[in-house]
């Protein structure tokens, strides 16, 4: 396994980011276990979690049965960079049991902490911009979890980047670290985020954790799946057909270069010194051991021209992208 700094910290994380969500709504329990146990033996010690990840009808579950694997002892819990999220309803509708008001980051932790059966949160992330609150409630509720051990570094996502350097700006202010990482959706088909928040993550020293990093399956051999008779998600027939020559285009570069499709997905992304660790998200064993080759691709500046002609992005970072 390969390691990186998050960001600015001194915090050490394996390139490949494991992600939970899948565990309980379509990953059971056993297998969610099989999977955190199999990811250990690999050496991928960053998880990520959501406290309202589960299932509409079970937000929470997730961060439960992670909670009940590090009791497992072992020392799971030490080997584990946890992240997990704060922002939506998770378990009652209340006026205050949803967004970034100080009441809520209090207690969103504490029901967090309980559900994960530990007694601190490494990388606790705002899971999108509350508008509404001001930072400096924001960062005194933050502040006083870091002073009680509940939580060791802040992160976001779905940040602009504007919010990342207002963000950070108060809390240099306050004399507080600030953000050291956001999630955003990036891959090779959504590359809006390097218009500006990538430059502004590289500015602050932010880590990048891209979510979705295979377009929702679109990056992962899709049509190949197709013509294997293999069926797809509805959701996803109407785009598929509209980036089919894309799609075709890549599929044929990622079989002359020999490679999985979604193994050069990934590739790309830690292709940029920007991206800490993209968000993987295997519902089985075999999955997992299979995106391990990702870490042995190494794209030439050629290929990486090629798939910016498959999939171009903005034109680079803002206002050059658009502009003089």
């Amino acid at each position: 396994m390969q390691y990186t700094h998050l960001g600015r910290t001194g915090l050490q994380v394996s390139r490949l980011c494991l992600g939970t969500m899948n565990f309980g709504p379509q990953t059971s329990e056993a297998d969610s276990f099989a999977i955190m146990d199999r990811a250990l033996e690999l050496g991928i010690n960053y998880f990520d979690t959501a406290n309202g990840y589960g299932g509409p009808e079970h937000r929470g579950r997730t961060e439960e049965i992670i909670g009940r694997w590090f009791a497992q002892g072992g020392g799971r819990r030490d080997k584990v960079v946890l992240a997990t999220k704060v922002y939506g309803f998770v378990d009652s509708q209340w006026p205050n049991h949803s967004r970034l008001s100080a009441v809520n980051i209090r207690r969103s932790c504490e029901a967090s902490l309980r559900r994960l059966q530990t007694d601190h949160i490494d990388i606790y992330q705002m899971h999108h911009v509350a508008r509404e609150t001001p930072w400096e409630e924001i960062w005194q509720a933050m502040e006083q979890l870091v002073r009680e051990g509940k939580i060791i570094y802040v992160g976001s996502s779905n940040f602009a980047a504007w919010h990342i350097v207002r963000a950070n700006e108060i809390a240099l202010r306050r004399n507080f670290l600030g953000l050291v990482s956001e999630q955003s959706l990036y891959n090779l088909t959504a590359r809006t985020v390097e218009l500006e928040v990538l430059p502004a993550c590289e500015a602050y020293g932010l880590g990048v954790i891209p979510w979705s990093p295979l377009g929702g399956g679109l990056l992962g051999g899709v049509l190949r799946k197709l013509d294997q008779g293999r069926r797809t998600q509805s959701n996803l027939q109407e785009t598929i057909e509209k980036k089919r020559p894309q799609l075709e285009a890549y599929e044929k570069f990622c079989a002359e270069l020999g490679e999985e499709p979604a193994n050069v997905a990934l590739a790309w992304l830690l292709a940029n010194p920007v991206v800490t660790a993209p968000i993987i998200g295997p519902r089985t064993i075999k999955q997992l051991d299979d995106t391990l080759r990702t870490l042995e691709i190494s794209l030439t500046p050629e290929n990486l021209q090629q798939l910016d002609r498959i999939f171009p992005g903005p034109g680079g970072a803002a206002p050059e992208a658009y502009a003089w």
